[in-house]
């Protein structure tokens, strides 16, 4: 049985982290993959070296966009469950304040 302190404990050691959470293998998400791979492929093939560079580098930066969407969302929703539980701890049925 996991505990609050276990939790606690494994969050404190790095033991859980967002970004290793493993992303579903669904069949959808596979062909996504593969089509995604494929239309990449195309377009290289199409462009020269330095446009394949190029597209390589807008690729980054579409990454590192999402990386920091995700942490925001991670952070939002950290923030949210920790106001839900604030809220069940003093045994307050509504929330009293929005999310900032």
């Amino acid at each position: 049985m996991i505990t609050t302190r276990k939790i606690f404990e494994s969050l404190y050691n790095g033991d859980f982290s967002a970004f290793e959470r493993k992303m579903p293998q669904t069949q959808k998400n596979l062909d996504l993959y593969e089509k995604i791979e494929a239309e990449d492929k195309y377009f290289k093939q199409k462009m020269s070296d330095e446009d394949c560079q190029r597209f390589e580098k807008l690729q980054d930066l579409h990454i590192e966009s999402s990386n920091y969407e995700q942490e925001d969302a991670f952070a939002y929703g950290f923030k949210l469950a920790t106001m839900l539980m604030s809220a069940v701890f003093i045994n307050d049925s509504e929330p009293t304040s929005k999310v900032k």
